[in-house]
């Protein structure tokens, strides 16, 4: 939930009669969260929604039993993501990399749009697009996006992504807990504050376009997801066919380039970067930004021991001397207790540093996070042995 919106027609009061300009009905589509008490959404359709049939269980669109792949020992561990294939569409080019029961991390590298609509009926899908862009069309409307971008599609919105003709790669996370503003930079009446990273200006949603359907191209099919099993529907008509809505439950995207970053006379620790939380983890922004400024100040991240959170480290783009091999497209995973920090040299070199110039996204879970099988090949195997002066083989 970012804020109320609204798009296209609507009629004076929910629940009520509401006709086309033959005397059609609308058919009015509630779109609500932790049963009736949560944020909601109020659609309106030309055809009834729930208008779908022959749900049939299919194979699955990715692998969502990937944990437990080969050595899961307590190790620091730098994937190189380059490798993780591509020319699959958005919806079945998910490679997990990291999971828990709560989260879902992986890299996806799509070479085709989606033919087909997706609703994951498991969680809130985040995308940080790292390279590329597009267009999602969704039940809301059509929302442009760009490299830079984090897309966030909440639980069972049905949609599919329309692709530019460049190279696609994506960071993603599939969130079970609801995906919000972290609730510090609220006010009491729910606004953001004014010393909030972001403002309500910096979050796009989708617009209903005027004159024509949201999806031109449509499809007859809906892919589903809950539980893990996957379903193939039939749907009816236009299945895009919105009107009008409104409500805080949407789509929406924002651009990490309008984070405002924090800088202190020391070092602040990084949840200062903190961007969406789950009730389990945190999503934090790493961009260009000004240094710790005391006399003194070490600008480089001190080493600790974060004894209750894994922390996954995904690398875009600028400069990442405090992490030796790491490239861009890189993902870096610190489990909990053992402490990580710096590599050698990093720390006492950051010394007199008045600016850095990373592009990042951070997550930290609460709850242990396990390697998949296919983050296996992509591993870099003596990245856990590279904070010793001087390494040895393990």
């Amino acid at each position: 939930m970012i804020d109320y919106r609204r798009q296209g027609q609507l009629p004076p009061k929910p629940h009520t009669v509401f006709r086309n300009d033959e005397g059609g009905l609308y058919y009015e589509h509630c779109f609500t969260t932790v049963g009736f008490d949560g944020p909601f959404s109020v659609l309106y359709h030309k055809s009834p929604p729930q208008s779908l049939r022959f749900g049939t269980g299919c194979e699955p669109c990715w692998d969502t039993a990937a944990a437990g792949g080969g050595n899961e020992s307590l190790r620091r561990r730098h994937y190189k993501t380059a490798q993780a294939g591509t020319g699959l569409s958005p919806m079945t080019a998910r490679v997990p990399l990291l999971v828990n029961s709560d989260m879902t991390m992986g890299i996806v590298h799509p070479a085709a749009s989606d033919t087909d609509y997706f609703a994951n009926g498991d969680g809130d899908d985040v995308f940080f697009i790292h390279r590329g862009g597009g267009e999602l069309r969704s039940w809301f409307g059509r929302l442009r996006f760009e490299s830079g971008d984090y897309v966030v599609i909440p639980k069972a919105v049905a949609h599919r992504f329309i692709l530019d003709l460049t190279e696609q790669v994506w960071f993603w996370m599939e969130c079970r807990s609801t995906i919000r503003i972290p609730s510090q930079y609220r006010n009491h009446v729910g606004q953001l504050r004014m010393d909030a990273p972001y403002s309500h200006r910096d979050f796009r949603s989708p617009e209903l376009p005027p004159n024509e359907a949201i999806d031109l191209d449509f499809s007859d099919r809906l892919y589903t997801k809950r539980g893990d099993r996957f379903t193939v529907h039939q749907t009816s008509d236009v299945f895009l066919d919105t009107i009008g809505w409104d409500g805080t439950v949407y789509p929406f995207a924002f651009s990490i380039h309008r984070f405002s970053p924090k800088t202190g006379q020391v070092h602040l620790p990084p949840t200062v970067h903190g961007t969406f939380a789950t009730s389990k983890s945190l999503i934090c922004s790493f961009v260009p930004r000004m240094v710790d400024f005391g006399d003194g100040a070490i600008p480089c991240p001190y080493p600790h021991s974060n004894v209750d959170v894994d922390e996954v480290i995904f690398y875009s783009a600028g400069d990442f001397t405090s992490r030796r091999g790491i490239e861009a497209g890189s993902v870096s995973f610190h489990p909990a207790g053992v402490p990580h920090g710096p590599q050698p040299g990093a720390y006492e070199a950051s010394i007199g540093v008045l600016r850095v110039h990373e592009l990042a996204v951070m997550v930290d879970t609460f709850e242990p996070l396990r390697p998949t099988r296919a983050a296996l090949p992509m591993e870099v195997a003596d990245y856990d042995d590279s904070w010793q002066t001087n390494p040895m083989s393990l």
